[in-house]
């Protein structure tokens, strides 16, 4: 029942994949139009070259390469210079002593060394470079890492070698103990606050204070507080809030 179809059965039905049934075990057609039985596939051989036997038996003649003759440049410097030995200065006569006149420089023996003509070597290969492999075990044994640490350390120690001789080249006197001893300057202490005599000698005799660390506390405790007090020492009463 399901090769009949409504309508008119047209040829360009097998052309469209999306019209054609899939049948039962085989693959999905593609709709493509294939030539008949004998058709040969590929390219067709025009040149007649005799093939493989023809070239293992001929041989070819090795081309000799000579050298291309360029064409020599014309020597401004030999016309300028014959103009005016001819008595011509303005612009208008060296061009016409130059088109009636032609010298061409001279080759030299430098030129004659240089082949125009490049012969290529017969072993030579072209293309690409094959790029080296990488070297894994280099990597696992943290080649890298010890070399340039090494490299580092090459380096500091050429930078100390160049500070030692550079000190020895600045001609500055090596400094002993003595020597700096010698420059060292004691730090002078300010004198004391000036007291009468009779105060100067004795003790105190008047201790307000517990202990000296409950002084050391209680006057930086007067210190935090005296912010807020009147006062050049800030020994007054608290000053009321500005506005």
């Amino acid at each position: 029942m399901g090769e009949y179809r409504l309508g008119i059965y047209r040829d360009s039905m097998n052309e469209n994949p999306l019209l054609m049934k899939s049948e039962l075990g085989m693959p999905l057609k593609r709709c493509f139009t294939l030539p008949n039985e004998g058709f040969i596939y590929g390219r067709p051989n025009v040149t007649l070259d005799g093939g493989a036997a023809e070239a293992m038996i001929t041989r070819e003649p090795i081309p000799i390469h000579r050298r291309r003759e360029k064409p020599l440049q014309r020597d401004f410097v030999a016309l300028n210079k014959g103009a005016v030995s001819s008595g011509l200065v303005s612009a208008k006569e060296h061009s016409q002593y130059r088109a009636t006149n032609d010298v061409r420089r001279r080759v030299t023996e430098e030129d004659k060394k240089k082949i125009l003509t490049k012969r290529i070597p017969p072993d030579m290969t072209f293309g690409i470079s094959t790029r080296p492999s990488t070297p894994v075990f280099d990597l696992l044994e943290h080649k890298y890492q010890d070399r340039w640490l090494a490299t580092r350390r090459e380096s500091e120690l050429a930078r100390r070698a160049r500070t030692v001789q550079q000190k020895k080249i600045d001609g500055r006197i090596y400094e002993t103990r003595a020597s700096l001893l010698r420059k060292y300057q004691p730090l002078v202490e300010d004198p004391p606050l000036w007291q009468m005599p009779r105060f100067s000698q004795g003790a105190a005799h008047l201790e307000t204070f517990r202990s000296p660390e409950k002084r050391i506390k209680a006057f930086k405790h007067h210190q935090t507080d005296a912010t807020s007090r009147t006062g050049v020492f800030g020994h007054g009463i608290y000053e009321a809030a500005k506005s």
